[in-house]
């Protein structure tokens, strides 16, 4: 005997695997395939989702430990969907590749341990242990949480020549990376806190 709730599983399940067979579903930094299955978020409609694959390094949100490799579908969105999954400023920042303001979002390390997801993919980005006080205002970090998870480009704009960093899951902005950062690695992952989502571990 089964009841509504199993019965309401079992279909959104049925419905999910007719998705993934037509190669329609993304699942992006763990998070997709949980909302679609009614977890905490919306799910994006499948026919927004183009089937370019990605592999990136995943983690758990419990402790932050390492979940290895995965196979995961970018998720490309049109400008009016990605207006509605995120804030004005976020879209400025992740999909113009704006700069928000010093000092106006979260940049100092937070007391809880936890890691950086992306705030339009919730790919896994950087961890809270590798963050440090820059004194520029934004999050900034000696290295990324795994290097597949970002994308390092030249940038020329301004007529400066810099190294862009986009999220490897969506392709969003988050910032740029500077060689003047603290050992170990001496880089210094200068981000912007509006493209960034914190989650704290549940498990010490």
């Amino acid at each position: 005997m089964t009841s509504a709730y199993d019965d309401k599983g079992l279909e959104r399940r049925r419905f999910l695997l007719a998705l993934v067979g037509g190669g329609a579903v993304a699942v992006v930094g763990g998070s997709t395939m949980l909302r679609l299955l009614g977890g905490k978020g919306n799910a994006t409609p499948a026919a927004t989702i183009r089937a370019d694959t990605v592999l990136l390094e995943c983690f758990a949100d419990d402790d932050g430990h390492h979940l290895g490799p995965c196979d995961v579908r970018k998720l490309v969105l049109t400008d009016a969907q990605w207006h509605e999954r995120l804030s004005g400023a976020a879209f400025d920042v992740m999909r113009r590749a704006g700069t928000e303001r010093a000092f106006s979002g979260p940049h100092e390390r937070p007391r809880s341990k936890g890691l950086y997801r992306c705030a339009g993919c919730d790919t896994a980005l950087f961890d809270a242990a590798t963050q440090f006080d820059s004194g520029t205002g934004w999050p900034s970090f000696w290295q990324p949480i795994a290097k597949p998870n970002v994308i390092e480009t030249r940038d020329t704009a301004f007529g400066m020549v810099r190294t862009a960093v986009n999220c490897a899951g969506c392709d969003s902005h988050l910032g740029h990376v500077f060689d003047d950062g603290p050992p170990p690695t001496g880089l210094r992952y200068c981000m912007n806190s509006v493209a960034l989502r914190f989650v704290a571990y549940r498990v010490s």
